[in-house]
């Protein structure tokens, strides 16, 4: 096999992952979408330890174990975040996070709870 077509394939992927994150407004495909493109960042590394195996031996496949640890932990966070993301607002459309404190006034949830933002039924601290 060439080693053109790997390497066109990982850019190809590379590229589709960061038109998903640039253009998707759903915070579960911009995750899916950073997972293709450390899966192309996985592919360019396995190809390029076996064209230039010579300089140094073995070291895309260990780079690669690392990228696919990495990929499972910001799994596990990314979904983590987006669930409670969704609790909090009943959506997880990414163009609806506040990124700064003054879209939500102090003591209430931004569905207009004044309970200050508890979600266990009689948590309710009585004032």
């Amino acid at each position: 096999m060439h080693p053109v077509i790997p390497y066109v394939t990982a850019a190809f992927l590379f590229g589709l992952g960061a038109y998903g994150v640039l253009r998707r407004r759903n915070a579960v495909l911009v995750l899916m979408s950073v997972e293709l493109m450390l899966n192309a960042v996985n592919l360019l590394l396995v190809t390029a330890d076996t064209t230039v195996r010579a300089a140094l031996p073995r070291t895309g496949g260990v780079f690669t174990l690392f990228v696919i640890v990495i990929a499972a932990a910001e799994v596990g966070v990314g979904l983590a975040i987006v669930l409670q993301l969704y609790r909090l607002r009943r959506s997880i459309g990414v163009d609806e996070v506040p990124l700064d404190e003054s879209g939500l006034e102090s003591g209430t949830r931004a569905d207009g709870d004044p309970s200050g933002g508890s979600t266990v039924p009689g948590s309710a601290v009585a004032r």
